[in-house]
């Protein structure tokens, strides 16, 4: 998946540096190291180019990252967030970029993983959104979903995210409209922020010469409301982040009204009613709809992925341990 954890990952890596290349591996790779892709290598590719600390991608770069890949894209260094990837043979991927010293680390966001949001899509409980307690049914399920029968590795197991002022700092563009600008307002739940709403912001960005775009992001009980099931996937702080990554939107409502009113346009000194509704078509297909049913349709896959990567890591865990108890 591409998820905000990424994008915070990116946009730590995009201050080590002056120009940010990512690689982005193909489906065939992910399927044989990790286990099946939720998007497919082109949705990937255009979701990542999307992230508006990423200067250039890299298709198809290979899962395991060699000085050979480092010094092909001309890059000086590479940086990875501080959870283990291991091969299909357990093997560390950045051994001999870190034993050259041109390995960078960057801090894991708490909260979020692949694997935590899949489980949310496979529970159908609503105990991730804003206002609501958690569960303990939720949690008993949500710790199963990413575990071995051994306990449980802190980096694929599942955590709660907490939105934080300095986390919408770091993610906010920090730019007002200027005079000239167009101001284009778009509502939505933008949940699991996929391709099809990249699509649908850059067409809406390709409708003026200067945009300026804000995102009106309705609450949970919004969107429950009108989707139903446990939608939305992602709580109002999660979407936040998710759309404020994008590079085609300047600014966020979050808790919009559901209703277009007059004074939330006036208060963004919008013309509206103006005659000045748009229809766009993203000319996508995807819908949050549809990448849960990939999910459920692979959720066999999805668990024995998770129950895997998890015993690896507990494997590295364990032989770490060893090593720090051998010392002393």
């Amino acid at each position: 998946m591409v998820h905000y954890g990424h994008s915070n990952q990116l946009r730590q890596a995009r201050a080590m540096g002056d120009y940010l290349i990512v690689g982005v591996h193909t489906d065939e790779e992910i399927a044989k190291h990790k286990g099946p892709p939720v998007f497919t290598q082109e949705e990937r590719y255009k979701m990542v180019q999307a992230i508006k600390w990423v200067d250039e991608i890299a298709p198809g770069a290979p899962y395991v990252t060699t000085l050979e890949t480092l010094d092909k894209y001309n890059c000086d260094f590479c940086v990875h967030g501080d959870d283990i990837t291991l091969t299909i043979d357990g093997k560390d991927t950045y051994e001999e970029v870190k034993t050259a010293g041109r390995y960078r680390e960057c801090k894991r966001t708490q909260g979020v993983s692949t694997t935590d949001l899949v489980g949310r899509m496979l529970l159908m409980t609503k105990a991730h959104h804003s206002n609501i307690d958690e569960d303990l049914d939720y949690r008993k399920h949500t710790d199963n979903f990413g575990k071995g029968p051994k306990g449980h590795s802190p980096w694929t197991g599942v955590s709660q995210f907490l939105q934080t002022s300095q986390k919408i700092i770091q993610f906010a563009s920090g730019k007002e409209p200027q005079p000239g600008d167009t101001i284009i307002y778009v509502a939505g739940a933008f949940d699991l922020f996929h391709i099809g709403h990249v699509d649908f912001l850059e067409k809406v960005h390709q409708l003026a010469e200067r945009p300026y775009i804000i995102a009106g992001l309705h609450f949970d009980q919004e969107v429950n409301r009108y989707k139903g099931k446990n939608y939305p996937i992602m709580n109002i702080h999660e979407r936040t982040l998710s759309v404020l990554a994008c590079r085609y939107v300047s600014e966020v409502v979050i808790g919009a009204p559901y209703a277009v009113t007059a004074d939330l346009l006036d208060h963004f000194k919008e013309p509206k009613r103006r005659g000045i509704f748009q229809l766009v078509d993203s000319g996508s297909n995807l819908t949050t709809d549809l990448i849960v049913q990939r999910i459920i349709k692979n959720r066999l896959e999805f668990e024995a992925r998770n129950q895997k990567k998890e015993a690896k890591e507990l494997a590295v865990l364990e032989a770490m341990k060893r090593l720090e108890e051998g010392k002393h």
